[in-house]
This record gives structure tokens, C-alpha cells and sequence, in this order.
């Protein structure tokens, strides 16, 4: 019986794809964004086909209850189990999905090593990786008063499902054991090996003292659906935060001095040139007419005459207001 399919993670999706369009981005973030839509897109299709394979073959039955994609926090540690299910009398099998379609090779040690092409990489064990999460739902299922009646904790068999296209490249049984890393498709005969394997008079007693009702293994499923505790489909490690664009500062351009200058400055022309006459000036400082002190050459900034060049008096500032015109030299043409 099916309580639980997997959580919907098109936004996920969605974000990555937009966010490989940032030009905000570094060339690290861009890979790491690249192998993180890859990742998502084979666990999603890994996942989705291993479902197919369990719902086919549990959807008829009365004594198991699926749940898929289950998300558990229990005191900060984190458990993320791909498929689920509750047995009447067994306990609980947990599924690792790697949807290598590759060559997957287990040495002797139970290291695991994927293969593409020529290239090889190894890969953490899915077999550890589901014994972790069984000891952190081992702490849930306390707090949730699900258990056996005899024989202390519930339980845990684990599977590991690969791509049904997968070659699985084994060490010797007695060097380390790989019964339970399959091929998504053989389920239907390893878990009838695995009933007729736990089938021995111990087990079965054990099982027959234990064996709950269709509606207990429900309500147990029920109860950890409502610990399921999405991930945040739309949260990013920190250091994919998109760099700040570099804005340059704008260069202030300088202000056009509208007050004449003292008698101790030369004239400086204003930034805007163009508002001056393109004229030979000539370089001779003439006599005041008003009080004789020398002049210097000025440019108009207001009137009719606006933006052409004049002689002022030096004395200005003392009060002397006299002024002369330019004399300008013939210029070219």
C-alpha cells in the first residue's frame, strides 16, 4: 500500500536552470551549478524508476506500506531516505537509489567506484550511508512509541537500488557481502530470496510475536509522514551567493568657476571650452585704463557676451571694475 509518493521538486529545477543564465557568476559557481543540476536531474529519474519497480510490486498487498522521499530532523542530524517500507512482521526496509548507469564496481573493503567512459571516481557507500540513517529513524521511532513488542529495537534491512542498465562489478561473498545491492528491476526476486532466507523457525517466531495489523503499520506511516521535513528547494551554500556587480564610481566632473579670480591667480579655462571663442589671443597684458594695474584675461559668464574671452583688472577685488577687449590676431583662413 502506497502513503507517500516523492516530493514535487520542479522549483529546484527551475532555479538552478534560471541561475546558470546569472553573469554574476564565478567559474567555480558555474561548475559547481552544472554538477548540482546533473546530480538532481539522475536522482529524481533514479528515484522515479526505482518507485515504479516497488509500487508495481507492493501495490497489491496487505502486509507493507510505501512511503517515498522521507526527510527526517532528529536532534540536528539529518536523515534523507529515498523509499521506505513498514512490514507487518519483519520491520522496516530503507532503499539507497544510485541511478549509475555506469559501471559500479564494490572491492573487498566496500568501497565503491563509478565508472563513465574512462573515467573513474569513487563514491560514498550507499550501505553506510542507509546504517546512518537507519540509527537516526531508530531515535525517531522511540520518540514516536513505534516498536516491537519483544526483541528490542525494530528492525532494519537495507537495499541498495541501481539503474536497471547499471554493471556491478563484485568482490568475493566471504570478502564483503553485496546480496543486497541489486538492480532496480530484480526486487521482485531478491525479496522473495530475502522471505525465504529470514523464513528460518527462529525468525519466523519472532515474526509471528511481533506481527501487527494492516492498520498499526498505517498509522506508523502516517505518524512519519507528518515528521517528513522538506528541504528548502530553493536554498543555496553560501558560497553560491552571486558576487555584487562592480559599479565605478562616476568621476565628478570639474565645476565651472563663475566668480573671477583673485589677483594672485591666473586665469584658468572653464572644463566647458567649447562655450569659448576658438580665437588667437594675444599674449600681451595690457595697462588698466582705470587705475593702470596690470590685466589679466577673463571669460564672460552671463550677458550677450557670454563665453567670450576679455581683459579685467587685477584690482577686482579692490573695486576696480575696468575692463578692455581682446585684441585678436588674424587667424588661419
Amino acid at each position: 500500500m502506497l502513503l507517500k509518493t516523492a516530493d514535487d521538486k520542479t522549483k529546484r529545477l527551475a532555479l538552478l536552470e534560471e541561475l546558470q543564465r546569472s553573469t554574476l557568476l564565478s567559474p567555480f559557481q558555474k561548475k559547481w551549478l552544472r554538477e548540482e543540476l546533473m546530480r538532481l536531474r539522475k536522482g529524481i529519474q533514479g528515484e522515479k524508476d526505482s518507485a515504479y519497480y516497488l509500487d508495481q510490486y507492493f501495490k497489491h498487498g496487505a502486509n507493507h506500506v510505501v512511503l517515498h522521499d522521507l526527510r527526517f530532523v532528529v536532534d540536528g542530524d539529518v536523515a534523507q531516505i529515498d523509499h521506505l517500507v513498514i512490514n507487518r512482521g519483519f520491520g522496516i526496509y530503507l532503499f539507497e537509489t544510485k541511478n549509475y548507469s555506469g559501471d559500479l564496481t564494490i572491492n573487498e573493503h566496500g568501497e565503491f567506484t563509478a565508472q563513465y567512459d574512462d573515467m573513474h571516481f569513487g563514491i560514498p557507500s550507499p550501505i553506510e550511508q542507509s546504517q546512518r540513517h537507519a540509527r537516526i529513524l531508530q531515535r525517531l521511532l522511540k520518540q514516536l512509541g513505534i516498536g516491537n513488542r519483544i526483541g528490542g529495537e525494530m528492525s532494519f534491512f537495507h537495499v541498495v537500488l541501481l539503474h536497471p542498465k547499471s554493471i556491478i562489478k563484485r568482490p568475493a561473498p566471504k570478502a564483503f557481502d553485496t546480496t543486497n545491492v541489486i538492480k532496480a528491476d530484480q526486487f521482485p526476486s531478491w525479496h522473495k530470496q530475502f522471505v525465504d532466507k529470514e523464513g528460518t523457525f527462529g525468525e519466523t517466531l519472532k515474526l509471528m510475536v511481533n506481527l501487527r495489523g494492516l492498520d498499526t503499520i498505517q498509522d506508523w506511516a502516517k505518524k512519519l509522514v507528518r515528521q517528513h521535513r522538506p528541504a528548502d528547494l530553493l536554498a543555496l551554500p553560501n558560497f553560491m551567493k552571486p558576487e555584487p556587480a562592480r559599479v565605478v564610481p562616476a568621476t565628478k566632473a570639474p565645476e565651472v568657476q563663475h566668480s573671477l579670480p583673485r589677483d594672485d591667480q591666473p586665469m584658468k579655462a572653464p572644463v566647458s571650452a567649447p562655450f569659448v571663442n576658438e580665437l588667437k589671443l594675444v599674449n600681451a597684458e595690457p595697462s588698466c585704463p582705470n587705475c593702470g594695474k596690470t590685466m589679466v584675461q577673463r571669460v564672460a559668464k552671463r550677458g550677450a557676451k557670454a563665453g567670450n574671452a576679455f581683459w579685467g583688472c587685477s584690482g577686482y577685488s579692490a573695486g576696480c571694475r575696468g575692463t578692455r577687449p581682446i585684441e585678436v590676431a588674424d587667424g588661419p583662413g
